[in-house]
């Protein structure tokens, strides 16, 4: 570590690096373009062509790449092309739920080649590590694959996630998840490398790889539920933050406070959100006759045209707008993707929360409900997982 305060030299590039670079760069030409030729891939890349023929004898011996035909062209006067091979290795993607664990075991593309969904309800930290395991074996044997061909993991799950130990914090909605070693206790279990995320960066990354985000280079996905949370993708880069804590924009409103027994708390249980609370107390005035309400149910009423659920919706609208608008004037997103429970009901909250930034903001971005609705974690968890497993193969390789 550097503590004289002076820029570090960087290292000077290697043969190995080079080789390594080629390979990455050559692996992501043929993924996107595949069936293709030698040539055609030195053609894409710019890297000369015996090059290329020893990358991809790499990728042969790793057994990223394997030879293919491509009978669409007619005649090829024996050209040689090559496809990826996702089976080469595997992975498990994990959402961790208060109620629900979603798994998958995907290929290095990954495109799930099983999913299994569980009910965990009640469990505690402790207890969905088994379950995880669970869900891992039957995807394995329910899918006939080798259990040793599974390389990585990724774990989802609510809460801020320690870069350094795999620590979770802020996870109020999973007994025994507060202070969890995530990454230690998962990893240990599973016997496997293993990677833990925030849910909501890897809903962002999911909407990236497969689904809205992927028509902006800069966007922010914007969780609407039981709590709000983001997550930033700046240049194609998942922004994390300094402590991992990006995105956590719950912590950044506080909450009424009122005069207690020992001076000021806040006017909500502090587990509870109060953002999420304020709109409910906001609907029951509005909505008086209703017993028990939940937002599902405004929105079916504003559907309805019920007055005051379209009353509740649109402040719903402006409590959005005003996460959205702190964001926009911050990193200037080109698009905002509403998520969550209410976050999908983009019917009713896309128009009045786009009015809104035009009032607000000089450049409001445009705003999109999410594509993967329930399922974007999974599949961020999925494409994380994937490339993690090509990159551990990639260093297997050259080291030995």
């Amino acid at each position: 570590m550097n503590t004289s305060g002076a820029r570090p030299t960087p290292a000077p590039a290697t043969s190995a690096t080079v080789r390594e670079l080629n390979l990455r760069t050559v692996w992501r030409v043929i993924g996107e373009n595949a069936p293709i030729s030698r040539a055609e891939i030195s053609r894409a890349t710019g890297i000369s062509k015996p090059t290329v023929s020893a990358v991809l004898e790499d990728l042969l011996q790793i057994g990223l790449v394997v030879e293919t035909a491509d009978a669409s062209r007619g005649f090829t006067y024996g050209a040689v092309f090559f496809k990826p091979r996702p089976e080469a290795a595997h992975a498990v993607a994990f959402d961790v739920g208060a109620r629900h664990l979603r798994a998958a075991l995907v290929g290095l593309d990954g495109a799930e080649v099983l999913r299994r969904d569980a009910e965990v309800d009640g469990l505690d930290a402790d207890a969905m590590v088994g379950a995880a395991v669970q869900l891992a074996k039957e995807l394995v044997k329910a899918a006939g694959v080798d259990p040793a061909s599974v390389k990585h993991a990724v774990i989802g799950v609510p809460g801020v996630v320690d870069r350094r130990d795999g620590r979770v914090s802020q996870a109020a909605n999973v007994s025994g998840m507060e202070g969890f070693a995530a990454r230690e206790k998962f990893s240990a279990a599973l016997q496997t490398p293993v990677t833990v995320e925030n849910d909501i960066n890897l809903a962002a990354h999911g909407e990236y790889a497969r689904g809205s985000g992927g028509s902006a280079d800069s966007f922010l996905f914007l969780s609407i539920g039981t709590g709000v949370g983001a997550g930033l993708v700046l240049g194609g880069n998942l922004v994390r933050g300094f402590k991992g804590a990006a995105g956590e924009l719950d912590s950044a409103f506080e909450p009424d406070f009122v005069e207690g027994p020992d001076g000021l708390e806040p006017e909500v249980p502090t587990s509870m959100d109060p953002c999420a609370m304020a709109i409910l107390q906001y609907a029951a005035d509005k909505l008086p006759a209703e017993q028990d309400l939940a937002m599902e149910r405004v929105f079916e009423l504003a559907r309805a045209d019920d007055a005051g659920a379209v009353d509740v919706v649109r402040e719903e609208a402006r409590r959005i707008a005003n996460y959205v608008a702190v964001a926009a004037a911050v990193v200037d997103v080109e698009l905002v993707v509403l998520g969550g429970g209410i976050g999908l009901n983009g019917d009713l909250l896309l128009a009045p929360v786009a009015e809104r930034l035009a009032v607000r903001l000089p450049y409001p971005p445009r705003l999109e409900t999410s594509a993967l609705g329930s399922g974007a974690v999974l599949a961020g968890a999925a494409a994380l997982a994937a490339s993690l497993t090509v990159e551990q193969l990639i260093r297997d390789y050259f080291r030995g």
